[in-house]
């Protein structure tokens, strides 16, 4: 087996954008209401998911793994998003939704998202209510990930695992699925092309050093599963 090869440190936000998604129509507000989500996924209809493998880094074990998109029922939708620590050995200070690998005493995929969101923020899992699953994405480190859609409502206290977590944040869904904000990228990486989209969006809340607002990075995996749930509902 191959060892494990990770892509070379870079900034993505230094990527030329190769192109930007505005001819696709978003999603309207009455499909991202909790009610419309909830009809959606009972009578899920017939869709193709438009990223699901990454090319590969190297050949190692997959692993299962799996990611809450926890939409907190505001007066309109948000996406409970983290930033990750920069101690961490992995994807340090990238966005990300909580989640992880699967435990062996975990009942299954939704267990995971849950109980990962739960040790990495602290969401309670009363306050979520699960409506279902997207299609697998997978890595091109190998993590099978399972992501799980769920209703969370207000009234929570985040404590982030300072271990895992630099910072908690929301972003509007309507924002997130409207593709005139998605945008396509590509970087040669030993001999091989690799494609992602990147979602930024300027977080009024959270303060930049200049004191506008804070650009929130939504790239890589994170951004191609917002993708296929944009796919999903505006199918």
């Amino acid at each position: 087996m191959n060892a494990y090869k990770p892509l070379p440190k870079f900034d993505p936000r230094s990527i030329p954008v190769l192109g930007i998604d505005d001819h696709l129509a978003g999603v309207s507000l009455d499909r991202l209401t909790p009610q419309a989500l909830r009809e959606r996924f009972r009578h899920p209809p017939v869709w193709t998911p438009e990223h699901s493998v990454e090319k590969k880094f190297a050949d190692r074990q997959p692993a299962l793994a799996a990611v809450l998109l926890p939409l907190v029922m505001r007066d309109q939708l948000t996406l409970l998003l983290t930033e990750r620590g920069s101690n961490l050995s992995t994807h340090s200070g990238q966005v990300a939704l909580p989640g992880g690998r699967t435990d062996a005493s975990d009942r299954d995929a939704v267990d995971t998202a849950l109980r990962e969101a739960q040790e990495e923020i602290a969401l309670p899992r009363d306050h979520v209510e699960v409506l279902g699953t997207l299609p697998t994405y997978v890595t091109g480190t190998a993590f099978i990930i399972t992501p799980v859609v769920a209703l969370v409502r207000p009234g929570f206290v985040l404590r982030p695992n300072p271990g895992e977590v630099a910072d908690v944040f929301e972003v509007p869904l309507g924002y997130l699925m409207n593709p005139a904000h998605h945008r396509r990228h590509e970087l040669e990486f030993d001999g091989v092309i690799r494609q992602w989209l990147s979602m930024p969006y300027t977080d009024p809340v959270a303060e930049a050093d200049d004191g506008e607002g804070r650009e929130r990075y939504i790239w890589g995996a994170t951004a191609g599963m917002l993708r296929n749930l944009y796919r999903f509902l505006s199918a």
